[in-house]
């Protein structure tokens, strides 16, 4: 199996998470193991890695690419959001780090029949987990006008969402929108052309991929409390890919850093909440030029980091 996904911004994960031996670290978004790979080299002969991810594809190609590292890899299909239970099942308690890389990988974008894509025709589907029901066929030719308006706006900050959804709606009366080139060539005749590199769909299919896979409520779930999964010194990367994202990663890390969170203005704290982490990244890490040589879909990423008191 041929799992295509460069990691991203790998050298900066590895300066920051500073895998050691004798060390347990989470990789909450697998993928092709890239970073996974990293982390398990460094940290040679006996530091182990946790490695989650939804996709099965993902899976049983890390695990090939991996099986070098025997028992040092432990991987489940899941995502990072139940990472405390699983953790718990292993008994390994908390971790000396964390890892999130929330970019789309390029497997994803070049495997025509999952749907993610608008540059081969395709059923709809962009789900991640095909264990689920729900998928981007299902959100496009039944999901009501004003709650394809809402997704679009919120989930692709797409500033044509009623008129897209409603372009949506008159053409799924007159028969169901059945793959990729369909919505995109309706996207397009509603957004306009292309400008530069970016599609007119590109925002369209971002928030159809968000929606489907509830990207941002698990992650807003993950970083209520994700802290705790770290031990004293551990540390979180956080790689993020849009605006929406990098906001509530950007927010999480703010919130835990600070030793109080009552108003502003409050007389007195009350709050009973103490600063639970130190920010590594005071703004977010880009990829470097270099970089973006070799892998231009990178150019989006930004890197943040803390580390656990």
């Amino acid at each position: 199996m041929v799992y295509a996904h460069a990691p991203v911004m790998a050298q900066e994960v590895m300066e920051l998470l500073r895998p050691e031996a004798q060390r347990k670290y989470l990789d909450g978004t697998l993928g092709g193991g890239g970073h996974s790979e990293k982390i398990l080299e460094l940290s040679s002969p006996d530091g182990m890695v946790l490695g989650l991810d939804w996709d099965e594809e993902a899976v049983a190609a890390a695990r090939q690419r991996l099986e070098r590292f025997g028992d040092r890899l432990v991987v489940r299909r899941a995502n990072f959001r139940e990472a405390r239970g699983i953790l718990q099942q292993l008994g390994w308690g908390r971790v000396d780090g964390v890892l999130l890389d929330l970019g789309l990988s390029s497997h994803h974008v070049e495997s025509a029949e999952r749907g993610f894509s608008f540059h081969a025709q395709a059923r709809l589907d962009m789900r991640m987990d095909r264990r689920r029901t729900l998928d981007a066929s299902e959100v496009v030719n039944s999901f009501s006008v004003s709650e394809l308006a809402r997704i679009l706006r919120e989930y692709g900050e797409e500033p044509r969402a009623r008129q897209i959804a409603l372009a949506i709606d008159a053409q799924r009366k007159r028969g169901r929108i059945a793959n990729t080139k369909e919505l995109a060539q309706l996207v397009a005749r509603v957004a306009g052309r292309k400008r530069g590199r970016i599609h007119p769909a590109t925002k369209t299919f971002q928030a159809l991929r968000i929606a489907v896979n509830r990207e941002l409520e698990n992650l807003e779930g993950f970083l209520e409390d994700a802290y705790e999964l770290l031990r004293s010194n551990g540390r979180m990367v956080v790689i993020s890919f849009h605006s929406l994202e990098d906001r509530l990663v950007k927010q999480a890390f703010r919130k835990w850093s600070r030793s109080c969170i009552c108003p502003p203005k409050t007389p007195i704290c009350r709050c009973g909440w103490s600063q639970q982490v130190k920010l590594l990244t005071s703004r977010p890490r880009l990829p470097s030029h270099a970089e973006l040589e070799h892998n231009p879909r990178a150019r989006s990423a930004k890197l943040r980091a803390v580390e656990r008191l």
